[in-house]
């Protein structure tokens, strides 16, 4: 899946290279497990994955992955079966003191932290880490803060003995953070892995330096061979004192790397051997195997499901002479089909639930409503009143759909459903990367779409801005309805400045509202996930945010 480096395109990348900003990863909800996890033992991640890369300035992966084990940052996340994602100290001792409105951020180390070498983790091995991140040939991870700290939108890296005047370290165990405007979730983003203690002693060659980096957390690299394992050892300096994200249970994690999708699903269900302690936190169960699984109870209770997910939306071209009257697009709502498109993606246990906000449930901000009441399958003479009363006819529309099953079969879906209200639906299929360059391209020769969108964290700006702000239109930016509302963007933008987690919730969930009330797409699904581990896995359970296994908590049972 193709990445933009902007500011806020909230792309997930998970633990074995999983993406789920436009991703159509399917799940269903939490089973988890019950037996004792205890110290000890060798897990096994089974990987499609031919690389993983450990180098923070490159990564995507989500707070809760795999760079995590390898990695602390100043801010950690702490997931919970029930309860809402959190974010906790991790190698500060707080998430953040701010100061200047909103705009400046400090941060103090806890004391005794140490490399894997024993030497001490010090602020300015966090400010060089988060500076290799601008550098050009270190480029591909999460972005955010580049353009939030003062000066990044001209900062190039350290390799020229330039430093980034915005960060400063003004003793070993203190990092300031001088930011452009307010940013309410900036402990967030101090979660992010390029916010990683990097050694610039260790930085001896930069392009290799994600094979065996510099270890905080509780495991360093052992063995690295791409295409086929990955071996985490002990990191011997970590302190689970010091430490509220991770439990370190195993003695070792080893990724068995470039499987088939099919190979992982079925060495899970056999759970024999190894794979009893074996576990995949990035490959869904796909549809040809979910009757092997439901058909035989001891292989169902080692599912793993998402109360919720990824939210799958039907954009509509806002531009488009066809769509432009927000009457029209009101009508779509009522002629979709949502329940024929949730039978596409696998039914409401594997493919998830009807939706019908734009913040995901999970995210703070999140309230269960409907601005278009209708039955499940639509209601499509509502919608032909509805398009008689805009004075509109004939309505002939182009649909850009993914020229796979799947999302060939979505859009047949709402083919037919809008056939139904009189609207004529033309499918062009495209493959990824192709309809990716169109619906995220300056000319959008499209008229309907299918996406799929999570957050990189757990913050309805991520469900928001991305889709919603004028900024993101074309220029590989993601508001692929093409809407675009002055009013809104004003909410936007003070909802990212507020600084008090309550009211920021309130914000969002009020410009959910308003947004829809202009309706430019069509909730479909919250798409849920769903994975296999062996028997002896404890501790596997996917929260509402992120649908993925937290891989910083899994342990084994003996």
């Amino acid at each position: 899946m193709k990445r933009t480096t902007r500011a806020f395109a909230a792309a997930a990348v998970l633990a074995l290279a999983v993406s789920a900003c436009n991703a159509n990863d399917k799940t269903a909800p939490s089973s988890g497990s019950s037996a004792a996890a205890e110290q000890g033992g060798a897990l096994h991640l089974l990987s499609t994955s031919k690389e993983i890369n450990l180098d923070p300035a490159k990564s995507q992966n989500l707070g809760i992955s795999t760079l995590h084990l390898v990695m602390r940052g100043l801010t950690s996340w702490k997931t919970s079966p029930d309860k809402a994602t959190e974010v906790v100290p991790d190698l500060a001792t707080d998430t953040g003191q701010a100061s200047d409105g909103g705009k400046t951020w400090t941060y103090k180390l806890k004391p005794n932290l140490k490399y894997a070498d024993g030497s001490p983790i010090v602020a300015a091995d966090i400010k060089y880490g988060i500076e290799r991140s601008f550098a050009p040939e270190l480029s591909g991870g999460l972005g955010y803060h580049k353009s939030l700290l003062i000066g990044g939108d001209k900062y190039t890296g350290p390799y020229k003995n330039q430093e980034l005047a915005s960060i400063e370290t003004p003793n070993a165990t203190t990092i300031v953070f001088k930011l452009n405007k307010p940013f309410g979730d900036w402990p967030w983003i101090v979660s992010m892995p390029a916010f990683s203690p990097v050694p610039k002693k260790a930085d001896t060659d930069p392009s290799h330096y994600g094979e065996k980096p510099a270890a905080s957390g509780p495991y360093q690299v052992k063995s690295y061979a791409p295409g086929s394992k990955l071996e985490l050892e002990r990191n011997p300096g970590w302190d689970k004192s010091t430490d509220e994200a991770r439990t370190g249970l195993p003695d070792s994690i080893v990724f068995d790397m470039g499987l088939q999708p099919d190979v992982v699903n079925q060495r899970l269900i056999a759970d024999s051997g190894d794979d009893k302690n074996a576990a995949t936190s990035g490959t869904s169960i796909p549809a040809a195997l979910i009757p092997t699984v439901t058909s035989n109870p001891a292989v169902k209770a080692r599912v793993a499901t998402s109360p919720s997910g990824a939210l799958e939306y039907l954009a509509l071209n806002n531009k488009r002479p066809g769509l432009s009257n927000p009457e029209v697009r009101k009508a779509i709502q009522y002629a979709v089909d949502k329940q024929a498109v949730q039978v596409a993606e696998g039914g409401p246990e594997f493919g998830g639930e009807i939706a019908t906000t734009l913040i995901t449930p999970g995210i703070e901000g999140y309230s269960k409503y409907d601005l278009y009441p209708t039955a499940p399958q639509g209601d499509p003479e509502k919608a032909k009143s509805m398009l008689t009363a805009a004075g509109v006819t004939n309505l002939n529309l182009v649909f850009a759909a993914a020229n796979t099953p799947v999302g060939l079969s979505v859009a047949q879906a709402i083919q037919q459903g809008l056939k139904r209200a009189g609207i004529t639906v033309t499918i062009k299929p495209y493959e990824s990367d192709p309809l990716f360059d169109l619906t995220t391209g300056a000319k959008g020769d499209y008229d309907l779409t299918v996406s799929s969108w999570l957050p990189d964290f757990p913050s309805a700006l991520g469900n928001i801005q991305p889709l919603f702000g004028t900024s993101e239109i074309g220029n590989g930016g993601y508001n692929q309805s093409r809407y675009s509302n002055p009013t809104v963007d004003a909410a936007i933008q003070a909802a990212t400045a507020e600084g008090d987690k309550a009211k920021a919730a309130s914000a969002w969930g009020a410009l959910d509202k308003q947004i829809m009330a202009d309706a430019p797409i069509v909730p479909l699904i919250y798409a849920r996930n769903a994975f296999l581990h062996g028997s002896k896995v404890q501790n596997f359970y996917l929260p509402s945010y992120p649908p993925y296994p937290n891989v910083l908590i899994v342990g084994l049972s003996k």
